[in-house]
């Protein structure tokens, strides 16, 4: 039996490729699917991808585009989410500052370099003035390890998305102090080139599945429910989530959003060079236009 293997956070945004991979659409064509939660983020997703140890990967669209101008040789098949990813910033609740606006640096603390929680840091300080050259990071893994780092390290901010982390502002764990979204579709499906070059057929119909899902799960009253029950979220956030949250249904890709979200890591000094779109996606599986 041959297993295909695919990599996301444990976050609602990926509730749909968790019911594909529950009914094990190709078992008569001797494939089996296994799903892995990474909880820290996309950066470990990358590194995943380049070592072969995951074949595919839902993965934030700046992060891989970073890591594969830096050398990774997966390739995007396609959206996942094509609206933004809204970020929150969190401070300690130890902390005095209760605005953004309040401070004129940026110290963090992230999942990992390379990942969301890093890059979004850079665009954040862009945003508000701070001097890119002194900023400041601390690694500490996941949302755990940002939930302990928060309770010594009350200076520091931490980016992460903004509905997963609802329940811990709520409950006084973290002190919300804005929001930044991303100027790019939030994440891309990401294969790497052993699996594509084996099961590329397989993985378009994986892909689709999860597409149909996307549209399916949609259509379903009690689906605000069942995000919330799964992932201990508020229903009222996860509806106001759902509302603000457009689905990829299809394989197109616009080549304009590639290189903006390229234009816009090169000008904030994260990457030093921009790839074609071309060279970005697998082209037999992804519609450039």
């Amino acid at each position: 039996m041959k297993k295909i293997t695919i990599t996301g956070v444990p976050e609602h945004f990926n509730f749909p490729w968790i019911q594909v991979v529950e009914r094990q659409p190709f078992l008569a064509k001797g494939i089996i699917l296994e799903w892995i939660d990474e909880p820290k983020g996309s950066g470990a997703m990358n590194k995943s991808l380049r070592e072969g140890t995951t074949d595919l990967a839902i993965v934030l669209t700046e992060s891989f585009i970073k890591d594969k101008i830096e050398g990774n040789p997966a390739l995007i098949i396609g959206y996942h989410v094509e609206s933004p990813l809204i970020w929150g910033i969190h401070g300690s609740v130890k902390s005095e500052v209760n605005d953004i606006s309040e401070l004129g640096h940026g110290e963090f603390v992230i999942s990992r370099y390379g990942s969301g929680s890093h890059l979004m840091g850079f665009l954040l300080a862009k945003r508000e003035g701070w001097n890119l050259e002194m900023l400041d990071f601390e690694v500490v893994g996941d949302l755990e390890g940002a939930k302990e780092a928060l309770q010594d390290e009350i200076h520091k901010l931490f980016l992460w998305e903004k509905f997963t982390t609802k329940p811990f502002v709520d409950q006084g764990i973290f002190k919300r102090l804005g929001e930044i979204p991303t100027p790019w579709p939030c994440f891309v499906m990401v294969a790497n080139p052993n699996i594509l070059d084996t099961h590329d057929e397989i993985i378009r119909d994986l892909r689709d599945m999860v597409y149909q899902e996307s549209k399916d799960l949609l259509a379903k009253t009690d689906y605000p429910s069942l995000l919330s029950e799964k992932y201990k979220i508020k229903k009222e956030d996860i509806e106001a989530w759902l509302g603000q949250t457009n689905w990829a249904q299809d394989g197109r890709i616009s080549k304009t959003s590639l290189t903006e979200t390229m234009e816009t890591l090169k000008d904030l000094n994260l990457i030093a060079e921009t790839l074609s779109p071309e060279e970005l996606v697998f082209k037999p599986l992804v519609a450039l236009y």
